[in-house]
Formats: structure tokens, C-alpha cells, sequence
């Protein structure tokens, strides 16, 4: 009987960090969650290139392929790092068009 009530008078969602008491503290700390993470990134590529390029150098297949791999997941991480404000707001805004 409730929930057929909030359903009939419209229920609305407006997001804002604003309207509650700290919101402004969790923005800055998202900010620097980001920077330490991009910074991580970063940290994580230089690795994985130092041990593709003595892999390489040693003729050591296996340690070549795992700095490979640590470059191109390192990579992977700051684009998702970097997209994630654009991918949140895509779903949702396309969860908002739901009617």
C-alpha cells in the first residue's frame, strides 16, 4: 500500500554530494583515491617495461611475456581510471531514461 503510493506521486532521484554533511570530504578523497591509483598505474607499467626489456634482452621467454602483460594491465587500469566518472554517469543516465 506504501510502496503503490511512493510509486503513484512520482519518486525522483537527484544526486548531489552537496546535501549531506561530509560531501565535500568523500569528493577530495575520490580525487586522491584516483591520483594514488593513476600513480599505481604508472608505478605498475615502469615495472612491467623493466622486466619485458630484460626478458628480451635474456632471450627469458616467460619474463618477457609477464612484463608484457603487466605493461598492457597497467595501461588497462588507467584508461578504466580515467573513464570510470564517463561510465558511471553513462549507466546512469541510461538508467534514467528507464520508464
Amino acid at each position: 500500500m506504501i510502496v503503490s503510493a511512493l510509486v503513484a506521486s512520482g519518486v525522483t532521484l537527484d544526486p548531489d554530494t552537496g546535501n549531506l554533511p561530509g560531501g565535500d570530504l568523500l569528493q577530495q578523497m575520490t580525487n586522491g583515491i584516483g591520483g594514488w591509483a593513476l600513480v599505481l598505474a604508472l608505478v605498475g607499467m615502469l615495472i612491467g617495461a623493466a622486466a619485458w626489456a630484460l626478458g628480451a634482452h635474456a632471450q627469458n621467454y616467460h619474463q618477457a611475456f609477464n612484463g608484457r602483460r603487466t605493461v598492457l594491465v597497467s595501461g588497462l587500469a588507467a584508461l578504466l581510471i580515467g573513464a570510470a566518472p564517463a561510465i558511471v554517469n553513462f549507466f546512469f543516465h541510461a538508467g534514467q531514461g528507464v520508464h
